[in-house]
């Protein structure tokens, strides 16, 4: 089997600065609001509580994020890293709190500025293409006490700093995402849209109108961005659930059909096709949401549809099933949602199902659904690793990725127009959903435990030279 991959196809690797960076209050740097999320299995079971606000910040819990793996410090070793691997292209985030503080300042801070001037110039000596998400769950806490996004202020607040960094890094930086998972804010508006449970996070209403504040401020950034240098592409980035209904019944059926529209497509739609999706209206009607609940303005609607985005990026770990008849199924763990279990299929150790073929279909669906070119900038397998005498044989890792690149041939060959994929994690970080250094997704391993703990010496893993030689042959050899 031919596998080799279109030349100039980006391989590279994803990380974000809340989950490795450190150095948390750092050179003028502000808290953010993963800096208020505690660490271990708990965590979202914390942050689900009614009355969680962002006051949990005080000294009660383990904050891992708080120190990262220190690549703050270390990024220069860290990107070399990568270059041995042979990175055509990284994903990282400018972490905006970094950048201004509160949020609200009218003058950037300039040592956050100086430290992504050295990062991207650090990689783009080893000839490696920067692909930076603007806003990666690292809202200012500040804004995040001031009602996150469902205060439409945060619009203006947005545009200053991506008109800033975008100004900044015009002509060294091409690729640029918004929002990163933007869809997930549906659901769980935490993180993504900075409303705390106390504040409204469970209401439908809240979250949609946060989001319709995003949805304007991607596209004036996206706006910004081409006006300061035609040459650069933006992107959106969504989580996509590649979902499968438990049986024929019509009933989920239909319950698969409106996951999607929801989950997968809503935002999607706004972002790259510049206006909401026809079953809006009835989305609205399923939770008595009107416009007016939005605080949409008379212009929103045509800025949204002047500036889209250029391409589509996603991350993709894994698959889901529907089951509308059969409430009592057994469940299977997700990324920030979960499903029933499949039967057809395996589960990594934190019970994430492994679905190289939803890959596949997800490249498709999307693909026919926009016809704009798609980048995979999360996928990857979160497992415990052992270390044997100064080792990591992660064979399960390579399993797991080997599987999704066969996947993603197999799309290129299905007519997609693929052009890059970043796994996520390449290096070991902090876990989003758990705030744990256990679950590992990373080439190199890093030296750091659960409470924090550890030499943070970085490791190269079996994964590492795997992964060197597929990029070295365009993904021909696996």
């Amino acid at each position: 089997m031919n596998t080799r991959f279109p030349e100039g196809f980006l391989w590279g690797g994803a990380t974000a600065a809340n989950q490795l960076e450190g150095a948390y209050l750092t050179d003028g740097k502000g808290p953010s609001v993963s800096d208020a999320m505690p660490g271990g299995k708990a965590r979202m079971q914390i942050a689900s509580q009614p009355d969680f606000d962002w006051d949990i910040l005080e000294n009660r819990y383990v904050y891992p994020n708080h120190i990262g793996i220190d690549h703050y410090t270390r990024f220069k070793e860290d990107i070399a890293l990568f270059a041995e691997m042979g990175f055509k292209v990284y994903r990282f985030s400018i972490a905006w709190s970094r950048i201004f503080p509160t949020g609200t300042e009218t003058q950037p801070n300039e040592q956050g500025l100086k430290f992504y001037d050295e990062l991207i110039d650090t990689c783009l000596s080893y000839g490696i293409e920067p692909l930076i998400t603007i806003s990666h769950y690292e809202m200012p806490l500040n804004l995040a006490k001031m009602g996150g996004w469902q205060n439409r202020d945060c619009i203006a607040h947005f545009e200053r700093y991506a008109k800033t960094v975008l100004t900044r890094y015009k002509d060294k930086v091409k690729y640029w995402l918004t929002f990163n998972e933007i869809n997930v804010g549906v659901f769980f508006p935490l993180l993504s849209l900075g409303i705390s449970n106390k504040h409204g996070g469970f209401e439908k209403k809240v979250a949609l109108k946060g989001l319709h504040n995003q949805f304007v401020a991607s596209a004036l950034a996206t706006k910004i961005a081409h006006e300061l240098n035609p040459d650069i592409k933006v992107g959106c980035m969504i989580i996509y659930m590649t979902s499968y209904a438990v049986d024929a019944n019509p009933i989920n059926q239909i319950a698969l059909h409106e996951f999607n529209q929801i989950f997968n497509y809503y935002c999607a739609d706004v972002q790259v096709r510049g206006e909401y999706p026809s079953f809006t209206n009835k989305f609205f009607k399923k939770y008595g949401i009107t416009w007016d609940d939005l605080g949409v303005e008379h212009d929103d609607f045509a800025i949204l549809k002047a500036h889209p985005v250029d391409f589509i990026s996603f991350s993709y770990y894994m698959s889901s099933v529907v089951d509308e008849t059969s409430p009592e199924s057994e469940k299977a763990e997700g990324n920030m949602i979960s499903g029933v279990k499949n039967e057809f299929l395996e589960s990594s150790d934190w019970g994430w199902q492994i679905d190289p073929q939803g890959l596949r279909l997800a490249l498709n669906q999307l693909y026919e659904r926009y016809q704009v070119p798609l980048i995979i900038v999360e996928n990857g397998l979160g497992a415990y690793d052992k270390v044997e005498d100064g080792k990591i044989h992660d064979t399960y890792r390579i399993d797991y990725l080997k599987k999704h690149i066969i996947a993603m041939h197999e799309a290129l060959e299905d007519g997609v127009d693929l052009f890059g994929y970043t796994p996520w994690g390449c290096i070991d970080l902090v876990s989003a959903s758990t705030g744990e250094m256990s679950k590992r997704y990373g080439f190199v391993y890093v030296d750091l435990d659960d409470e924090g703990n550890g030499t943070m010496d970085r490791l190269r893993k079996d994964s590492f030279e795997w992964y060197k030689n597929v990029i070295k042959t365009n993904g021909e050899s696996l």
